[in-house]
Parts: structure tokens; C-alpha cells; sequence
């Protein structure tokens, strides 16, 4: 079996079905736009605007969505942090689709490896700089009392406006946003100044 390959800088793409394709050999931070949600959700317009400041891949189909997805990320980010790639435009579906898609194309969810990787592999590193060790869980979340508990929404809020995050973040973008940003040990640290800051 072929070993992933390592991505330094989060790639972004469309859905769930093309992340669940690149997560199938690729080691970095892949995160979706929900298709057309990305345009509602501030929560994850300011954690693309957060990670991206190394500088982002995005891989989006090479159909109308596709392009409006890339342009409306194109004022998200400066031009210069956006490395753009394009899947080939190929006649055909998808397996798990009965039909093709509008355009009649196959997006990046049907995209062989050898293509993915042809594109991918000027971006890949010995070490990519995601690698912090264990992850923050939801258990976490639950014993630092940032879900379960009447204060819980209060003190994530407090903890998301030291990070510059939104503060009205639901739990799940929260816990992306902390593993994505800083891993456990940092998120450890936050938590605990935090404490010390509400004993003040």
C-alpha cells in the first residue's frame, strides 16, 4: 500500500465526498465549503482567513460552482496566499451518483490518484507543520465545561475572542478550529488561562 502523502498548507474543497477522496492518501488538513455554505458561514470564513495566512490550496471542480467557490475565496485571502489547482474537465459522473452532475463533468470527488497526486505533489513536505500530537476530543471539550453546562457557550465564546475566532462558534467549528490551529497541548494552555483569568 502506497504511503499518504505529507501536504503542508490546508487544502480546500467543495464537499465531503472530496475530502473523503483526498483523505484516502493525502496527510494535511483538508477542510470542505459546504458547496455554497461558505457564503453564510461566518465561522468558517474566519477559520480559512486564520490558516491561510501561510497560504491555502484549493482544489475545486472545474465547473460554474467550482469558479464562483474560487472567487468568492479570492476576496477572503490575498491573491498571493491562494494556490489555485484545477482537476481536468472530464465527461462523465461519479459512482455514487445515478446521473451526471449539471455541467456532465466529474468533479474532484472522481478523480483518479495518480491525477490528484500529479497536482498535489509540488506542495508536499517531508513534515507538514499540522503534526502537534494528540487531538482535542468533544470529551475535552466536555470536561473543560465548553459543552454540557449552562456556562459552556459563555466560556467558549471568551476562549474564541482570545483567538480571534467568532465567538458564537457552534461546538463542532470550535473543536476544528482549536485541532486545526493549535492541537491539544496549546489548547491546554488557553484553557487554563482562561480559568486563571475568570479567578481573577
Amino acid at each position: 500500500m502506497k504511503e499518504k502523502i505529507k501536504i503542508s498548507l490546508p487544502i480546500i474543497v467543495e464537499g465531503k465526498y472530496d475530502k473523503a477522496t483526498l483523505s484516502g492518501f493525502v496527510d494535511g488538513v483538508i477542510i470542505t465549503t459546504g458547496g455554497f455554505g461558505i457564503f453564510n458561514n461566518e465561522a468558517l470564513r474566519s477559520l480559512i482567513r486564520k490558516i491561510g495566512k501561510d497560504g491555502v490550496i484549493v482544489l475545486c471542480d472545474s465547473d460554474g460552482g467550482g469558479k464562483q467557490i474560487r472567487s468568492y475565496l479570492s476576496g477572503l485571502l490575498p491573491k498571493d496566499k491562494l494556490h489555485n489547482l484545477y482537476v481536468p474537465r472530464i465527461e462523465g459522473k461519479e459512482k455514487r451518483k445515478r446521473t451526471p452532475s449539471r455541467s456532465g463533468v466529474i468533479g474532484v470527488e472522481g478523480m483518479s490518484r495518480e491525477v490528484l497526486e500529479r497536482l498535489l505533489l509540488p506542495f508536499s513536505s517531508d513534515r507538514t507543520p499540522r503534526e502537534r500530537g494528540r487531538l482535542v476530543t468533544k470529551a475535552d471539550m466536555l470536561a473543560d465545561r465548553l459543552t454540557g453546562t449552562p456556562s459552556a457557550s459563555q466560556r467558549r465564546a471568551a476562549l474564541a475572542a482570545v483567538c480571534e475566532l467568532p465567538e458564537d462558534m457552534t461546538p463542532t467549528a470550535f473543536l476544528e478550529a482549536m485541532n486545526i490551529l493549535y492541537g491539544y497541548e496549546e489548547y491546554k494552555r488557553l484553557v487554563s488561562e482562561l480559568d486563571a483569568s475568570c479567578k481573577e
